[in-house]
């Protein structure tokens, strides 16, 4: 051993000073001399406090103690079974609440009087048998939705197979059959909707695929020639402009396409159906270049490239647009597009007597919320989805369907609109509610009776061109 080896066997000595501070001021008596293992500090309802053994417990391990403690009623109550014991349906046990709850009191505070510890156990049965109660609503709420949506499918499904299977292949005779219209009535299968509407419609203008195409490449032809240069608003035509000058009007398309069903983003630049679109309506622009593009038709054309091929949607919307009702509107024919609304008027004041004296009085003329339902034959004022039902059932009735309609509208809102002035009238009935019920709708629709006087509504139109000048009734 060497020299230093003896020295660090000894205690070394220090001085008075370091002694002093070696010494406890406190006399304590210690229980336990071993080290105690430091864990970092646990949380508890009345402060921070040490953590004890096994405090840090998973919710499903509380509410197998709870229910297992809450089971022993007496010595022969058998204990519940593994079986028993284990949760089901995670939704119906609210382990936040029972976690909180069921926690004990901590150590270093007394225990809870009998009372107290019976009412908050009251407390604690009372909210959770509430949680339970407004969960199984709420589950109860969306079994009904889900079996709902699966009656809804299978009807649907039911109802494609009747259509493709029996009334398709015989739809010269069958069309017009009380079944067939009843079922149309209901709605077309969104499957064989595209087909019905272009039977229905028809093609009385004989435009082929050939002519679309022909069409097609003039209208790329003008774009090309066309400046770079953005599309501008359109502006008040000229009374002495020609006719053919119309084409003029594609290159407004391009202006307008961004707001067709802007909330869709499948119509914008750079969408699946951006190209469909513009093709379609920039072709019957040079279709007819006496027509050219107005504001409304983007909306037509877009719902029907939803639902057809874009030859054969283009076909559809053609002769869709030469309708009488809906020529007199894009060619913006005053004189027509009046009689039309004396038309409507007189079914008007014959279904709602009261909001029509409502509005008469408030000088609300049917120009004000009309023009911009047939233009866009609904697409664009009802949910997608209700549009083209209204779709459906006008391919079957023609135009007067749209004016059914717009009674129907009216019907299902007259106790909100008598109760407007004519600015909050207009406002509304420009922009009518986001979420309107298909089957209310229709149900008001069907209310509607559109006879006046033993005279139909072909009667009364006819009635009104054989006069010079219909006026609006104020």
């Amino acid at each position: 051993m060497g020299p230093g080896a003896e020295d660090e066997g000894k205690p070394k000595m220090l001085g008075p000073l370091a002694s002093f501070f070696n010494r406890s001021l406190f006399v304590k008596k210690v229980k336990d001399t071993r080290p105690v293992e430091q864990k970092d500090p646990g949380w508890k309802l009345f402060g921070k406090v040490l953590p004890r053994e096994c405090s840090v417990k998973h919710p499903q391990k509380i509410q197998k103690e709870y229910e297992t403690n809450s089971s022993r009623d007496g010595p022969g109550h058998n204990p519940p079974s593994p079986r028993q014991s284990v949760r089901k349906n995670l939704d119906f046990e609210p382990l936040s609440t029972t976690a909180l709850i069921l926690e004990d009191r901590p150590a270093n505070l007394p225990a809870k009087p009998a009372e107290e510890a019976q009412k908050h156990r009251q407390q604690y049965e009372e909210m959770v048998a509430q949680a339970k109660k407004r969960e199984l609503k709420e589950a109860q709420k969306r079994r009904k939705q889900l079996e709902d949506r699966c009656k809804l499918e299978e009807s649907i499904g039911n109802a494609a197979q009747t259509w493709n299977q029996e009334i398709l292949p015989n739809w010269s005779a069958m069309r017009t059959s009380r079944r067939v219209r009843e079922l149309w009535w209901q709605g077309v299968p969104p499957s064989v909707r595209g087909k019905v509407w272009s039977l229905a419609v028809g093609n009385e203008l004989n435009i082929t695929h050939e002519l679309f195409n022909i069409c097609l490449a003039r209208a790329r032809e003008k774009w090309k020639s066309m400046p770079t240069a953005p599309p501008t608003e359109p502006e008040t035509e000229d009374a002495s402009s020609s006719l053919a000058d119309r084409e003029a009007s594609l290159e407004l398309i391009k202006l307008d396409i961004s707001r067709t069903f802007p909330h869709l983003c499948i119509f914008q630049q750079g969408g699946p159906y951006y190209d469909m679109l513009h093709s379609i309506l920039g072709a019957y622009t040079c279709y007819r270049p006496d027509v050219g593009y107005v504001q409304g038709m983007s909306f037509i054309a877009a719902v029907l490239i939803l639902n057809l091929d874009t030859p054969d949607a283009f076909i559809a919307f053609a002769n869709l647009l030469n309708k009488p009702c809906q020529m007199a509107f894009f060619r913006v024919d005053h004189s027509l597009m009046l009689k039309y609304f004396a038309a409507f008027e007189v079914f008007f004041e014959e279904n709602l007597p009261k909001l029509f004296l409502h509005f008469k009085e408030n000088n609300l003329t049917p120009d004000i919320y009309l023009i911009d339902w047939i233009f866009t034959l609904y697409s664009k004022s009802l949910p997608l989805d209700l549009a083209c039902r209204v779709w459906d059932v006008f391919c079957r009735d023609g135009d007067e369907f749209l004016f059914r309609v717009a009674l129907g509208i009216l019907r299902l809102y007259e106790d909100v609109l008598t109760r407007m002035d004519f600015i909050h009238n207009a406002q509304f009935l420009t922009r009518l509610p986001d979420h309107i019920s298909p089957d209310q709708l229709f149900s008001h629709i069907h209310a509607v009776h559109m006879t006046s006087k033993n005279r139909k509504w072909g009667q009364v139109l006819q009635a009104l061109q054989e006069r010079n000048s219909p006026v609006l009734k104020r």
